[in-house]
């Protein structure tokens, strides 16, 4: 075993001195897997940069890894949007990440269209749109901004992270189920829906870098990985149905006009769904699942890196504070409306920015249908998938410029002060094609006003030792948290 151990750290070692992942005869890239596996996403980066956008990583003999990982915009467009109908999600993806149903990230086809569709047309409604800004400002009223001044108050260090998330659970809860799980409140309680989400996602990680048989073994065995994932999913499926009991019931005894809440949406035409029973039950608990990922998530993510960024670039942190001083609230109430939220361009940039070089989900796997030939010269087929690195794109030279890894919000403005559009194919923080994320618009929204909120009252310190690094996880939290402490600015002192 010392032996075995031995030649896969010398194998790892040579790897990194050539900069790229070597397929060796019999064991294929495994030395490098094994040696990197704690730091994917930096790893990717580099062999990416090396070898010039993309590259072809295969598993040892007889396995049925075989992938070609690519930051290559030309890649991207190909596999999103112009043959996007030779990359569905398929069965590898469905078994891989078979908690998330057949909701709207599993599904394909007509259900994925159906799903889209009313999807699209809940968050184009007028009332929901005010329905969740309404929610948002009172959550921060209420929630965010009295935390936070307790927390200065105290002078404690806190996980900004675990706040943020809590706070995005809480406002996604209520635009999809109508429900207020109250996880943010000032003593931090422990919501078992909001932990189970934590290890689903740890775990779906972990099966992608893991390989088939062992897999395969700890679900026979019902051990390690597999036996978390089917904890989590006890305590998922019995939180959801409890969500839905409850809006039934409200539903049962309301006189007055509809809800404005997705789950209700969907209670109201399960006709048009066209099932029923515990079939309807299954559609409303994936559907509901696959959103609560959507928007909890992603948001929690980007504002966690967001606030990080400006700590480490006070002239941005600065910029922003200008501009909000230049656009305050009309509203007593103190929180911007929503058109007041769109003049924020510079903050818009520095959002953009950010989630340019920390992107939410920072990969993507699709497997071709048919045999293919990428862009790049790569060929694919059913055998051999494609993994898109969204978080080493931002930091390709051959992408971004010279200047890719540095945090700049200037380069997403034209010379006239206006936001520079960039094509979805190259900022793919909300996807691309025909997949592209329904509730971009809403997220911007959100973010714009959690900033709007918190950066005038607050200012945020690292805790002096807090060591920043992305977690192993299909989302891109930090590993351990964003320890801080909040300061309350002197002016609104």
């Amino acid at each position: 075993m010392e032996v075995l151990s031995w030649l896969l750290g010398f194998l790892g070692r040579l790897n990194r001195r050539r900069g790229l992942p070597t397929n060796w005869p019999v064991i294929g890239a495994v030395p490098a897997i094994t040696i990197n596996a704690g730091r994917v996403h930096e790893w990717a980066t580099e062999f990416l940069r090396a070898a010039g956008l993309s590259y072809v990583i295969k598993g040892p003999w007889g396995s049925p890894v075989d992938v070609v990982v690519t930051a290559d915009p030309a890649n991207v467009a190909h596999v999103f949007t112009t043959n996007f109908g030779n990359y569905p999600k398929g069965e590898e993806f469905a078994a891989l990440f078979d908690v998330l149903g057949d909701g709207i990230f599993n599904a394909d086809g007509e259900s994925w269209a159906f799903q889209r569709r009313k999807a699209h047309a809940l968050l184009s409604d007028a009332r929901f749109r005010a329905a969740v800004a309404a929610s948002t400002a009172r959550k921060l009223r209420e929630g965010l901004v009295p935390l936070l001044d307790g927390l200065a108050a105290s002078g404690a260090v806190v996980d900004l992270q675990d706040v943020f998330v809590r706070l995005t659970f809480d406002l996604t809860a209520m635009f999809v189920f109508g429900i207020d799980p109250g996880c943010l409140a000032p003593d931090f309680p422990y919501v078992p829906f909001a932990a189970a989400m934590d290890t689903i996602e740890e775990v779906l990680f972990y099966r992608h870098v893991t390989p088939v048989p062992w897999l395969k073994l700890q679900k026979y065995l019902k051990i390690g990985h597999n036996k978390r994932m089917r904890k989590a999913r006890r305590v998922l499926d019995a939180s959801i149905a409890e969500f839905i009991s409850l809006r039934r019931e409200r539903a049962a005894v309301s006189t007055g006009e509809a809800d404005a809440d997705l789950l209700t949406s969907y209670l109201a035409c399960q006709e048009e769904v066209g099932k029923s029973g515990t079939e309807f039950d299954r559609f409303l608990r994936d559907t509901t699942f696959n959103l609560m990922v959507a928007g909890r998530d992603t948001t929690s993510s980007a504002l966690t890196w967001f606030f990080w960024l400006l700590t480490k670039h006070p002239d941005v942190e600065a910029k922003i504070l200008e501009e909000l001083h230049a656009n305050p609230p009309s509203s007593g109430a103190g929180h911007h409306t929503a058109a007041e939220l769109k003049r924020l361009v510079y903050l818009h940039a520095a959002l953009s920015e950010s989630l340019r070089l920390y992107p939410p989900v920072p990969f993507e796997h699709k497997a071709a249908a048919r045999p293919d030939t990428l862009p790049s010269g790569v060929p694919v087929g059913p055998t051999r998938r494609v993994i898109v690195s969204f978080y080493s794109m931002g930091r390709m030279e051959a992408v971004w410029g010279k200047d890719c890894l540095e945090f700049r919000p200037e380069r997403w403005l034209t010379a006239a002060g206006r936001l520079r559009h960039e094509p979805s194919y190259k900022f793919v923080a909300f996807n691309v094609g025909p997949r592209t994320c329904l509730g971009r618009d809403l997220a911007f929204a959100q973010m714009k006003a959690v900033v709007a909120a918190v950066l005038p009252r607050f200012r945020v310190e690292v805790d002096a030792g807090a060591v920043v690094r992305p977690k192993l996880s299909i989302i891109l939290h930090m590993k351990d948290g964003l320890r801080v402490r909040v300061h309350k600015r002197e002016e609104i002192a």
